[in-house]
């Protein structure tokens, strides 16, 4: 069973830094493309960037280019978001998500593919709030 928890979150002034954590148990997260999503109070979720399997490309979303970037590190099962130059408007909560997968009863597969980031967000974690203060 895929579980992802986020965790990095917090109160941060403007200018600021932040790097959140996406940690992954019961599945190889290589194995998967990961997506970072954001909502804000009243507002739809939004896609701040995903990372492709196998070779590591990663699209960011136009609200964060520049500012926002994404890293695996496979050996921690671990994929982090860095945000640098936060802004209030970044105030969200920030949620993982897996993509290239599939659920046989309650086991998830990866589909083929080198991308995953074209399919469908499957798998998803709780969130972590992100509050940046002006």
């Amino acid at each position: 069973q895929v579980q992802l928890v986020e965790s990095g979150g917090g109160l941060v002034q403007a200018g600021g830094s932040l790097r959140l954590s996406c940690a992954a148990s019961g599945v190889t997260l290589a194995s998967y493309a990961v997506a970072w999503f954001r909502q804000a109070p009243g507002k739809e979720r939004e896609g701040v960037g995903c990372i492709r399997r196998n070779d590591g490309t990663i699209y960011p979303f136009n609200s964060v280019k520049g500012r926002f970037t994404m890293s695996r590190d496979n050996a921690k099962n671990t994929v982090y978001l860095q945000m640098n130059s936060l802004e209030p408007e970044d105030t969200a909560v920030y949620y993982c998500a897996t993509a290239g997968g599939y659920y046989s009863g309650s086991r998830y597969y990866p589909t083929k593919g080198d991308n995953g980031c074209d399919e469908d967000f499957n798998a998803w974690g709780q969130g972590t709030q992100v509050t940046v203060s002006s």
